[in-house]
């Protein structure tokens, strides 16, 4: 894969026609974690052996509650690449969102691909985490990554080890984040979900007290998703759309950090590059535009929601499926696969 191809395919995620998410803020503020794709898709396609992907993100003021439509397709489709490439590959998530996020993997039909359901409540997890990771002793995670999954957010002591040139900006952190909001998981309207929401995050808290230490790739939108806390408290917290507050911004960093309009679209790029890299580009080739859109109907009838209007529509993140779609369409026509 070459570094044009690598930064063609970032280009076609890296927009936001809908202006809701932290793409949206680039004219006025500039450019933000541009170049991540290419370098994280080389050593993904070189290193990767076994990879844990992180997705599932559940919206309880839906009507009917459920997981969104954002995050289960991007990441069925990578799983599914690293799959055919070889890999071993465990999909997780929490109890809340596992019949979305298994009706997404059963519609690349890979059932080698494990998936791995997390409890919500705080003791079972523990107990859940340390099971997890004890079990990955003896066929070490090379990767771990995360696409469209909630983080916790900022406490004191995240935001003064974050590396700056400045002192913290302490006073403008204790304005914005009143009492009992730190270390707490928001939705991007300021709704806490932890009761909905098992705290995966911790994967990446504790990814590095493993003896092999597993490279991390997030995949966001908005700021409250894993791999944000890599920008800048300040600088995130400025940048969130209107009606997110800056309560949200999520302290968890990853090695590479996938910004895109739409989460999905991070997961296609990724599972294109990678293949790319492998020269491997026909195993997407039956995943077209229709698949897709046959997967969302599956994801629809497993009880999933458009997280932005929180209604069982054929959507992702407000937009139709014929607007979402797009950059899938040009993603396959950059890799010289038809629509």
């Amino acid at each position: 894969m070459t570094a044009e191809l690598a930064g063609a395919l970032e280009d076609l995620i890296r927009r936001d026609p809908a202006q809701r998410g932290l793409l949206s803020s680039q004219a006025a503020r500039g450019p933000l974690c541009v170049g991540q794709l290419g370098p994280a898709a080389r050593h993904l396609a070189e290193q990767g052996r076994s990879v844990a992907i992180v997705t599932g993100f559940f919206i309880p003021l839906a009507v009917p509650p459920g997981a969104e439509t954002d995050g289960p397709l991007g990441a069925a489709l990578l799983a599914a690449t690293l799959a055919q490439l070889g890999m071993k590959v465990v999909v997780i998530t929490d109890r809340p969102c596992a019949a979305v996020v298994e009706a997404a993997l059963q519609t690349y039909g890979f059932p080698e691909i494990a998936l791995e359901v997390a409890p919500i409540e705080p003791e079972p997890f523990e107990a859940w985490l340390a099971a997890f990771w004890q079990s990955r002793e003896t066929n070490p995670l090379t990767h771990l990554i995360s696409i469209e999954r909630v983080g916790a957010t900022h406490t004191r002591e995240s935001l003064g080890a974050q590396p700056r040139d400045t002192a913290p900006p302490w006073h403008e952190f204790e304005l914005a984040m009143a009492e009992g909001q730190s270390n707490r998981s928001y939705n991007m309207r300021g709704i806490c979900i932890d009761d909905w929401t098992a705290p995966l995050y911790r994967l990446f808290e504790t990814h590095r007290q493993q003896p092999v230490v597993p490279s991390t790739i997030g995949v966001g939108d908005g700021g409250n998703e894993i791999g944000m806390g890599v920008l800048l408290w300040e600088d995130l917290s400025m940048r969130l759309p209107i009606g997110s507050p800056a309560s949200i911004c999520c302290r968890v960093a990853t090695d590479w950090t996938i910004l895109a309009g739409v989460s999905n679209w991070g997961g296609m790029a990724l599972a294109g590059a990678v293949a790319a890299a492998r020269n491997r580009t026909d195993i997407l080739a039956e995943w077209d535009c229709a698949h897709h859109e046959r997967a969302l109907h599956e994801l629809l009838l497993a009880g999933a929601v458009d997280g932005i209007t929180r209604t069982p529509t054929p959507s992702v993140d407000g937009l139709p499926f014929l607007t979402y779609v797009q950059p899938w369409r040009a993603i396959r026509e950059a890799l010289g696969l038809t629509a």
